[in-house]
């Protein structure tokens, strides 16, 4: 019982870390370089825990993101419940994988999810596309072995299962 608290505890607790990393307010010229905080945290859970959290989790956490940014209501929603879609139909071949293969498939997965962000973009507004919208999956995915890393050690320490 103590156990299963402590790792929904810990589940709730970086998600809203990410949540808050995602919605810090940064200069405009910044933008462009900030990972995509919450979809890293939410394809590390899909990849650790596949059974505790899930689509329903990425839609409440797009809908929260689009409160915080306003965004029209439901744009992060369908993006990241379409991320941990993705993150939980491939959870199993990327656990065999190596750190740097993983990294590689989660810059095609925030890829995607970046390229889907883009795309409403466009639907909702004017709005220029180029290829730079690819740098936050790009650091993303080379922050990924160290994230994933650095979680491990965490659960680890902290005995969530």
């Amino acid at each position: 019982m103590i156990g299963s608290l402590r790792s929904l505890l810990m589940t709730w607790v970086t998600l809203g870390l990410a949540l808050c990393l995602q919605a810090m307010p940064l200069p405009d010229a910044w933008l462009i370089w900030r990972p995509d905080w919450l979809g890293l945290m939410l394809i590390y859970w899909c990849l650790v825990a596949p059974r505790r959290v899930g689509v329903f989790h990425g839609f409440v956490l797009g809908l929260l993101i689009d409160l915080v940014e306003g965004a029209p209501l439901g744009q992060n929603a369908l993006v990241l419940s379409l991320l941990a879609y993705l993150s939980l139909l491939l959870y199993s071949r990327m656990r065999a994988y190596a750190l740097i293969q993983q990294a590689v498939l989660v810059f095609v997965l925030l890829g995607i999810a970046q390229l889907v962000e883009q795309w409403l973009r466009t639907i909702f507004g004017p709005f220029a596309i180029n290829l730079a919208f690819l740098l936050p999956a790009l650091i993303g995915a080379v922050l990924w072995p160290w994230l994933f890393t650095l979680l491990q050690l965490l659960r680890r320490r902290l005995g969530v299962s």
